[in-house]
């Protein structure tokens, strides 16, 4: 017998005795006899099919109690479910409160932290507070509307007063503004009026700026594809940047370089890089180059004294062992990491050196990356630069490292290999590249005017007609921020520092004698697109504009803006990353909800407003990958000579207790975001406005953004709080 999905129908327990206890503690224990399936069969003296006749009152009564029995126990276990999900709407509201009560805001100083300062002419000064809450007072003056028309379209919607019609004739509009004050109350006549007032003056501006962003959004939207062609045609062509070779047989990969070994300055600038400064010095030191024709600079920008002897005595300790490394400490930071290589490359012996490589202090080059690099230059005077691809020890760390594993990696996959192979301009990426000393010199050497200076040399030596190389094949293994403090201070930087470069060097990229080409793909394509329009779009078009037309209906945004194009653009940008797919969608809110962090930078950069010049050294963790462990262990011991080889469990099992007392030593605070709480509800209150005028697509897409607005604004995503 086919079974029954009915909750009563139960073949081998006919007429049990069913017990139903009640979450509520007020509600009495109801015992029920469950009633069989004979319970239900309405008998007639019709029906002869049934087979024997029944008492038709008996029977008949008793069903009738059964039935009611039954939707009486169906109810208490609806009102049971209800109970159950008041409960856990309150407890998340408790816990939201408690994480708003015990939590910092983002407007909140820390005292000890002198790295929040800004940088003016040289030197520090606090930030205006007017200025940094300006923005935000807009989100919030946004916010406190929307509730206020989501009331007011909630009751016109009750009061069957609700006009919901996109477009409406202008004799539609002549008799609403002529209905009288008493035909229908108070009520009705306000609301005739504000459907007047945002047919005539609020839905045309908003739908221009609508449909604007929306060509701006298209244009962008085939920037992309082309890029993503150009990485296929790269592929299928199998075209690769390939060394001048004088023997053809000897392989670069096999660690051959043909006998070219010139003179490599390295250098690794570092400010109070406590949990990643041994293993960046480890893994220069160990680096596969003649020893008379290396040397690394540790350029320590530290204003911590402990720091500063930790590193002092991990260089003096690769000194002994015999590697060609020097200490350098500056008193006074002018610059920060521009100031710290300028000042490093002024030094007498820099002179002997013809190319420098350059990492960030969490970088762990492999030994090989010299070999796999500088022979690129050889034969080619026109190249200044080579970049190598950065790879993550971790990227899976939590959803925050994997949503940033799929941005970096559609940037240097489709991004720097396409300008790379096409144009032969890229922006220098700061750390994992070599750089010909005689460029960084001719495009006028390290300046301090921006936050990006890697972007900045990159630039002038591009103007200067010098010719970059990038390595897709080539690695060097980094560390992702954990937290979304950190990644959100970098992403400042990394946002704002552009917009001051492009209002700095446009007179130089007019003037530049480059062909007309590259200087459209320098202002256009390089600045004004990717790094102002995108996020300028991104937010306008998606955290304002959309909310703004469910409460301005006449003014709309097509399905396939809201939903197609960017599923398109998330899967392609997901494509270097295929493991990443099962996040398209939270990538896909997530960029959403960056582009208020990437906005407000942009603003700040473009008109040099004060956090324009805010410069916060990314947080590290000091991790370390099994591979980087492996390769320490089975390599020659350099700095453990007479020493037995170090046990793989045993050095795993120290960083574990390393990272472990950090994290007890320094107390974490999570932080409340106030821009993105009120966009949150700004998107909340939007999607609850979207059901009353029945859009499906619109609702979903604003329920979900402003989801993870909220998580985001409540530090939910990312480093967790202990």
């Amino acid at each position: 017998m086919a079974p029954s999905f009915h909750w009563w129908a139960k073949e081998k327990h006919k007429g049990t005795p069913v017990v139903v206890k009640m979450e509520n503690p007020n509600w009495s224990m109801v015992e029920l006899e469950g009633p069989s399936e004979d319970d239900f069969i309405i008998t007639t003296t019709d029906s002869p099919r049934l087979g024997r006749p029944r008492d038709k009152g008996h029977r008949g009564g008793k069903n009738a109690r059964q039935l009611t029995w039954v939707l009486l126990l169906k109810a208490h276990r609806a009102a049971g479910c209800l109970t159950s999900i008041g409960t856990a709407m309150f407890s998340l509201a408790a816990a939201i409160r408690r994480r708003v009560a015990s939590g910092r805001t983002d407007s909140d100083n820390d005292n000890d932290d002198s790295q929040n300062d800004v940088v003016v002419d040289g030197g520090r000064e606090k930030e205006n507070p007017t200025v940094r809450t300006r923005f935000y007072f807009c989100i919030k003056l946004f916010l406190w509307l929307s509730v206020l028309l989501l009331g007011f379209e909630v009751v016109a919607y009750f009061k069957g007063w609700h006009i919901g019609a996109p477009h409406i004739h202008f004799d539609q509009l002549q008799s609403l503004w002529a209905r009288p004050l008493g035909v229908k109350g108070v009520f009705e006549w306000i609301y005739s009026r504000w459907v007047l007032v945002r047919v005539e003056y609020l839905a045309p501006p908003l739908q221009f700026l609508a449909n604007a962003c929306i060509v701006l959004f298209m244009i962008q939207s085939v920037d992309r594809l082309v890029l993503c062609l150009g990485c296929l045609w790269i592929r299928f062509k199998k075209i690769k940047p390939v060394p001048k070779q004088e023997d053809p047989v000897k392989d670069l990969e096999s660690g051959e370089s043909n006998g070219y070994f010139p003179m490599v300055l390295v250098q690794i600038p570092m400010c109070n890089e406590k949990e990643v400064y041994q293993q960046s010095i480890a893994a220069v030191c160990n680096l596969d180059w003649p020893k008379s024709k290396i040397l690394v600079q540790i350029l320590d920008d530290s204003d911590d004294p402990t720091t500063q002897l930790l590193i002092k005595e991990e260089v003096h300790k690769w000194q002994q062992e015999g590697a060609n490394i020097l200490y350098r400490h500056r008193v006074i930071r002018d610059g920060y990491k521009a100031g710290n290589l300028k000042s490093a490359m002024n030094c007498s012996y820099v002179k002997d050196y013809e190319f420098v490589a350059i990492f960030d202090a969490d970088f762990q080059p492999n030994p090989d990356f010299l070999k796999r690099t500088v022979p690129h230059f050889k034969g080619n005077e026109e190249i200044g630069l080579v970049q190598a691809r950065w790879s993550f020890v971790n990227k899976d760390e939590n959803l925050l490292t994997r949503l940033q594993n799929i941005n970096l990696a559609f940037h240097f996959e489709v991004e720097q290999q396409v300008n790379g192979v096409f144009i032969n301009f890229f922006g220098f990426n700061g750390t994992a590249g070599v750089w010909r000393i005689k460029a960084l010199e001719d495009a006028g050497g390290w300046l301090e005017r921006t936050t990006v200076e890697d972007m900045d040399i990159a630039v002038r030596a591009h103007l200067k007609g010098w010719k970059f190389i990038f390595l897709n094949d080539v690695e060097c293994q980094c560390e992702l921020p954990e937290s979304y403090e950190a990644y959100r201070k970098q992403q400042h930087r990394w946002h704002s520092g552009p917009m001051q470069l492009f209002r700095l060097c446009l007179p130089d990229v007019i003037r530049a004698k480059i062909s007309f080409w590259k200087k459209f793909n320098m202002i256009f394509l390089f600045f004004l697109l990717r790094k102002l329009i995108l996020p300028f779009y991104s937010f306008t078009l998606f955290c304002i504009i959309l909310p703004m037309t469910m409460f301005i209906p006449e003014a709309e945004l097509p399905a396939w803006v809201v939903c197609y194009i960017p599923a398109t653009m998330s899967f392609l940008n997901i494509l270097p990353a295929p493991k990443s797919f099962p996040f398209i969608v939270p990538y896909l809110l997530f960029e959403n909800t960056m582009s208020v962090t990437k906005f407000n930078a942009m603003i700040s950069g473009l008109f040099q407003l004060g956090s324009a010049y805010e410069w916060v050294v990314t947080k590290k963790s000091g991790r370390s990958s099994e591979g980087d462990l492996v390769s320490l262990v089975e390599k020659e011991p350099k700095y453990q000579r007479g020493v037995s080889v170090p046990n793989l469990e045993e050095m795993k099992e120290e960083i574990r207790q390393q990272e472990k007392a950090s994290r007890k030593k320094k107390k974490k605070h999570n932080r409340i975001y106030t821009k993105e709480l009120a966009l949150a509800f700004l998107l909340l209150t939007a999607s609850a406005r979207s059901l009353l005028s029945a859009q499906g697509i619109h609702f979903y897409f604003l329920l979900f953004q402003g989801i993870s607005f909220l998580l985001v604004g409540l530090d939910l995503i990312g480093e967790q709080v202990e």
